[in-house]
């Protein structure tokens, strides 16, 4: 499959998207002085290329009642049990993240509970899933960054657009 190029139109709609994934196509069209069709059929062709992976609600999970934060690194017994494992961790709800790793874990996973008693429960439930041998647990003290806006608009910046030299 060949990989779609993007120009400068694109990359100016998706910095738009970026800074707001609810703006309009219309209000899109107007700062880019282009039609509203226009940035309707880009970002088709963006979301079809796999450029574009949706558009993601973005919660306050503090808010909610969920904002304890731990990180979970996962002991496997065998690397051949990660997939049965991931598979049972999605089961789980408060497990929001997991990476399969290199390193000590087999897998490292973010959880957001409710509060330390609640957050023993899901540890405990993950310790039980067949595969792993134990866990080591890092409490969040504050989430500071959770965005990555600043890393999607460096790689704009870097990419050439169609038809210029790289």
């Amino acid at each position: 499959m060949e990989t779609y190029k993007l120009d400068r139109t694109d990359k100016e709609i998706l910095r738009h998207l970026l800074e707001d994934a609810r703006k309009t196509y219309t209000d899109i069209a107007k700062d880019l002085q282009v039609s509203p069709g226009t940035v309707h059929v880009r970002v088709k062709k963006m979301e079809k290329a796999g450029i574009i992976r949706g558009a993601s609600l973005q919660l306050d999970y503090e808010q909610l009642g969920y904002g304890f934060i731990a990180f979970v690194g996962i002991y496997l017994s065998k690397t051949s049990s990660t997939h049965d494992v991931i598979v049972a961790l999605q089961a789980i709800p408060e497990v929001t993240v997991a990476h399969i790793a290199t390193g000590r874990f087999g897998i490292f996973a973010k959880i957001r509970c409710t509060d330390t008693k609640h957050a023993k429960d899901i540890i405990f439930k993950i310790s039980d899933i067949p595969g792993v041998t134990n866990t080591e647990t890092m409490i969040a003290l504050e989430e500071c960054i959770n965005s990555s806006k600043s890393l999607l608009a460096s790689i704009l910046d870097e990419l050439p657009a169609a038809g210029e030299e790289a």
